[in-house]
């Protein structure tokens, strides 16, 4: 096994599940909320996987777990269901939906960056010579606990970057991406329900993924900038 693949098992992929299954969970907690029940009688407003799993099997699991061990990294998808009518009835409510997952994403980054921070402040991390998406802090040479910690500062710089990039991606305004539905927020209802219905058709959202698949490598840079510097504070 190279060292792509055993990180890929053993940081990208749990991650991966439990930062997508946060995602949808809130997606279905915000649908519920404002008054659709669809995604909270399908067991989905859950933090347990399998809900997700059992809606997108391909998505959160086979593909997710071939890509580790063919390609050394993660990648899958998974999806909440909602209804449409509601969702055209109450476009704001909607949004709402839609913003709650990239939310979520966010909320569960800066929980592990402040995990990190603390880290380096107890001296138990410090920074790297060298910083990777995996790789946001290394542990601080002490015998006893040196596997440990740079078994933690893994695992919290992997769930850093993999929820920064999730939100990003997913707050990028291109269907059928969350951010197609939060850039309704702004909009009065008339207009917010117009840009819902050209974002429900089938060859947009295709056209849309191919765009948001190009995009994607141009945020990992200045997502690493930003959590450096962040977690720094412009030292590093």
């Amino acid at each position: 096994m190279t060292p792509e693949v055993f990180d890929a098992l053993v940081f990208w992929l749990p991650v991966f599940l439990f930062s997508a299954t946060a995602h949808e969970a809130a997606h279905a907690w915000a649908a519920w909320r404002g008054g659709d029940a669809t995604a909270r009688d399908a067991g989905q407003v859950s933090l347990s996987p399998w809900p997700h799993v059992r809606r997108s099997p391909l998505g959160m699991l086979v593909v997710p777990i071939v890509a580790s061990l063919t390609r050394g990294w993660t990648i899958g998808w998974a999806s909440a269901p909602y209804d449409r009518l509601w969702a055209d009835q109450h476009p704001r409510r909607a949004a709402a939906m839609a913003a709650a997952g990239p939310a979520a994403n966010l909320l569960l980054a800066a929980a592990a960056l402040a995990l990190l921070r603390a880290g380096l402040v107890l001296g138990l991390f410090q920074a790297p010579a060298q910083a990777t998406l995996d790789r946001l802090a290394d542990p601080v040479a002490r015998d006893a606990w040196l596997g440990a910690a740079a078994f933690l500062a893994r695992g919290l710089s992997v769930m850093v970057m993999a929820n920064a990039l999730l939100a990003a991606f997913n707050l990028l305004p291109v269907p059928p991406l969350d951010g197609a539905m939060v850039i309704t927020l702004a909009l009065p209802a008339a207009p917010a329900r117009r840009v819902r219905a050209a974002t429900a058709l089938p060859g947009l959202a295709f056209v849309g993924l191919l765009a948001a698949w190009q995009l994607c490598p141009m945020l990992t840079r200045p997502l690493l900038d930003l959590a450096l510097g962040l977690l720094y504070r412009g030292q590093y």
